[in-house]
């Protein structure tokens, strides 16, 4: 297939372009910035230089291009700016989708969160509802709505992303907060999700039905948990206890993705973490 993978140089981006080529599809990798279309012709993909949030440059692209499926996997999270990246997931996934069903595209797959669940008491399945109280609620629905227009629209609910070039890698921005002392042990869950898997279930969704779909690994974790070990593997001291905090968050499923074939190469953070070291 000619894959149009928008977000080529981001951190699944990056990724993904060498697995799509393996598999034998043609891909045309977007970035926005020019200095980065080198690094994506380096991997043997087409690089296209569009900003995605010019609706008519984007409109004009993907029908040019006329690709089989799109894959999003968009984000501005530069320097931490949460605004700018739900404006990108507003305004961007819905330039994206128009471009594609202008250009007569029936399938794309995109890139979500699986920490916006509602709070329950049992694992987060994909029909469990959201919850808007939280900050990235109107950007990540605004995705999904849009996204759910598709004739086949695929959402990859993903964990939290760590790995070389996220914000867990030894040199990221929580691994600072782990050295600057500001982070707490609490009861906060967290589902994980290294950034290899998440590359590789995105290229699996080529073929999955619609809907969304959980990416997490085997094991949801608190942080009680998990920041011992993630600063024992930085040589960082372990944070301290945050008195009376209250447990947030929900762990999540990946029942259905195990359904549909994909299976995490590192199935525990656990494991992932100690690569680090």
């Amino acid at each position: 297939m000619k894959i149009l993978l928008a977000g080529a140089t981001g951190v699944v981006g990056s990724r993904l372009v060498p697995l799509l080529v393996q598999a034998g599809h043609e891909v045309i990798g977007t970035t926005r910035r020019a200095e980065r279309a080198q690094s994506i012709a380096d991997q043997g993909a087409t690089p296209l230089v569009v900003d995605v949030l010019d609706a008519p440059a984007l409109r004009a692209a993907v029908t040019e291009t006329r690709p089989d499926a799109i894959i999003h996997q968009l984000t501005d999270l530069a320097g931490s700016d949460f605004a700018a990246n739900s404006h990108l997931r507003i305004e961007g996934t819905r330039n994206l989708v128009e471009a594609a069903k202008a250009a007569g595209v029936d399938t794309m797959v995109a890139q979500s969160i699986a920490w916006l669940y509602a709070p329950g008491d049992t694992p987060a399945v994909e029909t469990d509802p959201l919850d808007p109280s939280l900050p990235p609620y109107e950007g990540v629905a605004a995705l999904e709505a849009a996204v759910a227009t598709m004739p086949r629209g695929v959402i990859l609910r993903y964990g939290a992303l760590y790995g070389p070039g996220t914000w867990y890698a030894a040199d990221g921005a929580i691994a600072d907060r782990v050295r600057a002392g500001s982070m707490r042990l609490t009861p906060a869950w967290t589902s994980f999700v290294h950034a290899d898997d998440a590359a590789a279930a995105a290229l699996a969704a080529l073929d999955w039905a619609a809907g969304p779909v959980n990416i997490v690994d085997d094991e949801p974790t608190i942080s009680r948990e998990w920041l011992p070990v993630y600063s024992a593997v930085l040589n960082a001291p372990t944070p301290g206890v945050a008195r009376h905090a209250a447990a947030t968050g929900r762990p999540v499923s990946n029942a259905k993705a195990l359904g549909f074939g994909w299976k995490p190469e590192i199935s525990s953070w656990r494991d992932g973490f100690a690569e680090m070291a």
